[in-house]
């Protein structure tokens, strides 16, 4: 298996602690471990994270845009589900 032949994981950085991941690129690698240090070495080289996720492109399941309104419009009735309809502390700071 040549690099060109790698699968394609996409990755994800966190970039402090209590923060979410965020999606930063992609690398190829031809296991898990590899991504790991491939998508370390390209978006971490500057300590800008604290956590790494890597996901094979093949494994993600999205919705399609087309059909957004079918995925989302039962939500629509379930405003109590609005976080507008909360209060948040102050000390509170990422949600």
């Amino acid at each position: 298996m040549t690099g060109h032949d790698w699968p394609l994981w996409e990755v994800f950085v966190r970039a402090k602690g209590g923060l979410a991941h965020r999606h930063v690129g992609s690398v190829h690698a031809p296991d898990e471990e590899m991504a790991l240090h491939h998508a370390r070495d390209t978006y971490t080289r500057r300590m800008e994270g604290v956590s790494l996720w890597v996901v094979k492109s093949n494994d993600i399941v999205a919705s399609d845009p087309d059909e957004a309104g079918q995925t989302f419009e039962p939500a629509r009735d379930k405003v109590y589900r609005h976080p507008t309809f909360y209060e948040i502390p102050d000390e509170v700071k990422h949600i």
